[in-house]
Parts: structure tokens; sequence; C-alpha cells
């Protein structure tokens, strides 16, 4: 068998969840307000977030240059940051607990595709984030990972599976090098 991408359907598999005139809305304002280096205020980001239906707490910071592909298929927590550059491709829907650091150009992918499948079909899933975790810079979140509540994802980790509450976690593919807070009796 070989890869026929001639085969591929677009369609299949993929649920947009909003028209292609909302969806065309949403990448002419993404484009203005949020890929632009211009340092709109994070609430104005925020508020567009909200209109187009994402689910957004309070105290949230977007920072410029952020590429969130469907934003009715988002939600953060309060008090997150969303650094530069950071790419949220979520054909799934992602969500970000509260107190969450995601840093610059960390990749959020819940898009994959069926290498074993001559059409390539996608492999989608969704990708949960929880609460006081932080995502280090140019880090990979792939397709069905759920990253436990206070975990690190370490600067250039490519996190393909869960990740443990409360762990530091780095490399590629990333393995936990050991818990992030000292216990109580601060050893």
């Amino acid at each position: 068998m070989k890869t026929r991408l001639d085969k591929f359907d677009s369609g299949k598999g993929l649920d947009r969840g909003r028209s292609k005139g909302m969806e065309g809305v949403w990448y002419l304002l993404k484009c203005l307000f949020f890929l632009s280096p211009l340092p709109w205020p994070s609430g104005l980001r925020v508020t567009l977030l909200r209109a187009f239906g994402a689910k957004i707490g309070h105290g949230v910071v977007i920072k410029p240059r952020v590429n969130i592909h469907f934003p009715w298929k988002l939600e953060i927590g309060d008090h997150a940051w969303i650094g530069e550059e950071v790419f949220i491709l979520n054909f799934e829907p992602v969500r970000i607990g509260a107190h969450t650091c995601i840093s610059q150009r960390a990749f959020l992918c819940t898009g994959n595709h069926d290498y074993r499948d001559e059409a390539f079909s996608y492999r989608n899933a969704p990708i949960s984030i929880g609460g006081g975790a932080w995502i280090g810079a140019a880090a990979f979140i792939g397709p069905g990972v759920c990253v436990g509540a206070e975990s690190v994802a370490a600067a250039g980790a490519v996190v393909t599976r869960d990740l443990a509450p409360g762990m530091i976690c780095s490399g590629n593919p990333a393995k936990e090098r050991g818990p992030r807070w000292k216990d109580a009796s601060g050893a």
C-alpha cells in the first residue's frame, strides 16, 4: 500500500463547528488582532474570543501573534497566560486550566493523520492542560494528551503521552524528570 493524497477527504473526520462564513470572519479578525505584532490590548483579544464562542476566564492574558484555529473549541481558565506566537491548532477541543502558562511558540496540536491509511485520514483528539501547569517555550503537545495539574513540560519538550500531575517533564519524547514542588518538609 502507498500513500494516496488524492484520496484524502478534508471533510471526513473533521467537524469544523461553524459555517464557512463564520470561519472566514474569524480568520480576518485573527489576522488583524491576533497574528499582528501590534500590541492590541489582551482584553480586546479576550472579548473577540468570547464573541466567537470561546470560554475564557477572568484575568486571562493573551500576547501578540497567537494563532487560534477555532475559538469555539477553546476553553481557558482564570488567570492563564498565553505567550507570543503560541499556536493552538484545535480541530478538537482544547481546555487550558486556571493559572496555567503556555510559553512562547508552544504548539498545542489536536490534529493528526493516520499514516497507515493510504488516504491519510484525520486522527484528531482533544487536549487538556490542568490548572497551574506550565508549557515551556517551543514545546509540542500532541493530540489526545492530558497534561496533569501543576506539571511542567520543559522548553522544547515533545509531549505525545499524558503527563502526570506535579511532574517536570522534558525531552523528545518527554519523560518525567522529577516532582515540580518540594514536599511540606522543605526537602
